[in-house]
């Protein structure tokens, strides 16, 4: 029997750790990105999801998208999402290496079960000035 489960959450982060007992720490929390210089190759991003009150096999899928929000920036790999009864959870950690974004502007990230959408939500990049040393007299 399979019940759909809910989307507990959905983090980005520039590092996972799990620790001996099995619990996650997540280093790097963000939702925006302000850098000097375009494009911007970001070394990793990671994605942290987890599932919560379902039962049974799922496939797990993401992306982040250009801003246009039609054209694919990276597409993640199928992960199983395996929910034994409605008490337990399914947490997957998902690496996007040397990801290139060519200009600021709000990309979307979104977040699919056996195809069906469950999570969009934008990431913003802007473009910040670069601070000046200061200047002697």
């Amino acid at each position: 029997m399979n019940v759909s489960p809910d989307l507990q959450s959905c983090l980005l982060c520039d590092d996972v750790r799990r620790e001996q007992n099995g619990k996650f720490i997540l280093i790097g929390l963000f939702d925006a990105l302000g850098v000097p210089n375009f494009p911007l190759k970001y070394p990793r991003i990671c994605m942290v999801t987890r599932w919560c009150s379902g039962e049974g096999e799922f496939t797990q899928s993401s992306r982040i998208l250009k801003p246009d929000r039609q054209t694919p920036l990276v597409q993640g790999k199928p992960i199983p999402v395996r929910l034994k009864d409605d008490l337990h959870t399914a947490t997957n950690v998902e690496f996007f290496m040397n990801v290139e974004f060519e200009t600021p502007g709000v990309y979307w990230i979104e977040v699919m079960l056996d195809d069906r959408m469950r999570l969009t939500y934008p990431l913003r990049l802007g473009q910040i000035q670069a601070k000046q040393p200061p200047q002697s007299p």
